[in-house]
């Protein structure tokens, strides 16, 4: 089979949306130039698209016109290393499927423990926040809300008295243990990002009575977290040193 026909092959079997690079044709083909040029080709005919240098994708037609792949194939290299799960999509990109704002982010974060600069891949901006927690299957729900909790001033078209109601809605769907887990993986997190959780589940009336006792002892007794958050969303504010 010539190199042409088994890549268009490769690609028909593909998933629309998918998102690939010469690499994938590697295995079986390995004259690397060859690859590259017809790929090229096949973008410069509008069978594939181009979704950034070296990046192409599988199109899906529709009547508003070409969508684009999810986010995850956007960005699934920089989420495994060797099969192994290195990071995982937050921030920006997971406040909308959270109930935390409307608005669309073109903004793709990720959580890692290696980071690296922000950069462009076609119409994204891809970038990257510190986690220092473990990250796996189990763990990503809950960095996830512990990243919004961190980042509350920063979530667009909303307010921090809104985004507040919308988390103890999404920490009181948690089982109990889960926000044991919860509370331990926050210990890596900020001072501030503590005091919030420790407010919210407190608010909630969490039964994790222990650890929400560790988590206050772990916080400055004199140190005072500026949110502005109303006494009648969080009573217990004081409490927790939020202001």
């Amino acid at each position: 089979m010539k190199t042409s026909e088994y890549i268009e092959d490769k690609i028909n079997k593909l998933p629309k949306g998918y998102v690939f690079t010469y690499m994938d044709f590697m295995n079986e083909v390995t004259r690397r130039e060859a690859i590259i040029k017809h790929l090229n080709r096949m973008a410069a005919s509008r069978k594939i698209n181009k979704l950034s240098k070296g990046k192409y994708f599988k199109p899906q037609e529709t009547v508003f016109g070409t969508l684009l792949p999810d986010q995850h194939q956007i960005v699934k290299d920089l989420l495994e290393e060797d099969g192994k799960l290195v990071g995982y999509i937050t921030g920006y990109s997971v406040y909308n499927s959270l109930g935390l704002t409307t608005q669309v982010s073109s903004t793709i974060q990720i959580g890692k423990r290696e980071i690296r600069p922000s950069f462009k891949r076609g119409r994204f901006r891809i970038s990257f926040i510190k986690q220092k927690n473990t990250i796996n299957k189990e763990n990503i729900p809950l960095l996830r809300l512990l990243d919004a909790i961190r980042y509350i001033k920063k979530i667009p078209d909303t307010t921090i008295e809104k985004s507040c109601i919308r988390l103890m809605a999404l920490l009181h769907e948690l089982k109990t243990s889960e926000k044991i887990k919860l509370i331990k993986l926050a210990f890596k997190y900020s001072p501030a990002t503590r005091a919030l959780l420790g407010a919210l589940l407190s608010e909630m009336g969490c039964k994790a009575v222990p650890e929400l006792r560790d988590l206050q002892d772990s916080l400055n007794p004199i140190t005072v977290y500026n949110l502005e958050i109303p006494e009648k969303v969080l009573s217990n504010a004081k409490y927790w040193n939020i202001k």
